[in-house]
């Protein structure tokens, strides 16, 4: 069996395509993913967005919003996804 892994993009610039959001993942040094917006609708998702509120509120300062979980978390979750 195949492992789909979902078109997730890493930018180093502020650059957002039309139906993507920023979000910024790690514990210690954040990285930034560029995702689309029909992650939103997937529970997995929400439940790291719920864990990032808790956290660190929504309040970035790149205009994203901060994931706390490991790089490899995040991907390992979010390749799941059938966007």
């Amino acid at each position: 069996m195949a492992i789909r892994v979902p078109r997730i993009i890493k930018k180093s610039s502020t650059d957002v395509p039309k139906g993507h959001f920023a979000v910024y993942v790690g514990e210690k040094q954040k990285k930034r993913f560029v995702i689309p917006v029909s992650f939103l609708s997937q529970p997995a998702f929400q439940d790291l967005l719920c864990q990032a509120e808790e956290e660190f509120g929504f309040d970035h300062p790149m205009g994203g919003v901060t994931i706390p979980c490991t790089e490899d978390i995040f991907i390992g979750i979010t390749s799941q996804f059938r966007i």
